[in-house]
């Protein structure tokens, strides 16, 4: 058992308060996006006090590190856990099946482009579900909603909008999604046409001068102005506005499986996802769009997107459950006593707030707010206890 220390990342679209106030410490000045903690070779924490990169400890040693169960199916820690806190809306993403992220990895390893290339879409074999904890009030899209619904917000944009060609746009929009026709639509959206590109600019314009009108048309309108504030004529605007806006409470969670579109908008979280770095962009972003190869990923369904609730396992220890094979996400909170962390295999630990002291292979560890640590398989089962303002989550992978 060691602890870690740990890299945050500076992404933009970080806030530059929200982990300090978390935390309880000074703000840096600069972005606070991402707190990774895990063996992501692009960040790895640090075992204290050897100072040793924690997936080259990993690599030095898998059996005893991830158990023989764990190294055996996955050869790696196989997820990342962060800390997430967004003040601007993330990129419109989504991440491949296991199958379509082992052939696509394939193929442009064999005819590129480069592994550190900014246009290349697969930079490993893996895929890459995810799910998010609320900390505080979060927002994020997730999913398609009903075409039927869409329908009816393209339709008041068809009828604000002052320019014949992107009227024309919204209206062929307006038309297949009224057909329940989800994939042509987006195609439409991400084809790069200059219609759609200068609706996406209009859209926020007529929203922003008839506030009240666009409301009792469709809610979801309400987002264009505050999207385009961030991604003026991006047509990821209006990709969003086929999507179901979620909004979480702090201690619900999110989970994203391969093909679901979503980005996160606004908040602080807890994330925890496969280890993988296979990211599909659909809008909201500067960077690389491969559109082709977001219509092969994407899964055009509409879906109702749920909170997973956590399931309480003792006094003191709940757990989330992922969905997937690679982890599940345990809450520790104050109990009167000790608890035995659900993981036979590995786990990272990271405190949000109050204190928590762990024991596991003779060894005791305490941990404040914004520390971490990695409990190796061959110091398991680990025990946690913690005082009253104890709030600190456990990754770990199921065991079968």
């Amino acid at each position: 058992m060691d602890k870690l220390s740990t890299t945050i990342r500076d992404y933009a679209w970080g806030s530059t308060t929200s982990m300090a106030e978390l935390f309880g410490r000074e703000a840096s000045g600069s972005p606070e996006a991402e707190m990774w903690i895990g063996a992501h070779p692009g960040a790895p924490s640090v075992v204290e006090p050897s100072g040793l990169p924690l997936d080259a400890a990993i690599e030095a040693d898998p059996a005893g590190t991830l158990g023989a169960e764990v190294a055996q199916r996955y050869g790696r820690l196989p997820y990342l856990l962060k800390i997430l806190a967004a003040a601007a809306p993330l990129s419109l993403q989504v991440h491949p099946t296991l199958e379509q992220a082992a052939a696509g990895f394939a193929f442009e390893e064999a005819n590129g482009p480069a592994i550190d290339a900014p246009d290349r879409n697969y930079k490993d074999d893996q895929h890459k579900p995810e799910m998010i904890v609320a900390l505080t009030a979060f927002e994020a899209l997730s999913g398609f909603r009903r075409p039927a619904e869409a329908a009816g917000a393209f339709a008041w944009l068809a009828a604000a909008v002052d320019e014949r060609a992107a009227a024309a746009a919204a209206q062929n929009l307006t038309a297949a999604l009224t057909a329940g026709d989800l994939a042509p639509a987006v195609a439409l959206l991400l084809g790069d046409g200059e219609d759609v590109r200068r609706l996406a600019t209009l859209a926020a314009r007529a929203v922003d001068a008839a506030p009240d009108a666009a409301a009792a048309a469709d809610a979801s309108l309400g987002l264009l102005p505050r999207l385009a504030g961030f991604y003026p004529g991006d047509t990821g605007v209006l990709l969003a506005l086929m999507l179901n806006l979620v909004s979480l409470r702090p201690g619900q969670a999110m989970s994203l499986p391969a093909g679901n579109i979503h980005a996160y908008l606004h908040g602080t979280g807890v994330e925890i996802m496969a280890n993988s770095d296979n990211v599909l962009r659909g809008g909201l972003t500067p960077k690389h769009v491969d559109v082709p190869e977001l219509l092969k990923v994407v899964r055009f369904e509409a879906t109702e997107p749920h909170a997973v609730e956590p399931e309480q396992l003792a006094e003191g220890l709940a757990v989330y459950r992922s969905g997937f094979t690679e982890f599940d996400l345990g809450l520790l909170t104050h109990a009167a006593a000790p608890v035995t962390l659900p993981a036979g295999g590995p786990c990272a630990v990271v405190v949000v707030s109050g204190s928590l002291t762990l024991r596991a292979g003779g060894a005791e560890l305490t941990l404040g707010p914004g520390e971490s640590a990695f409990v190796e398989a061959n110091d398991a089962p680990a025990t946690a206890e913690g005082d009253a303002a104890l709030e600190a989550y456990v990754a770990f992978t199921p065991l079968s």
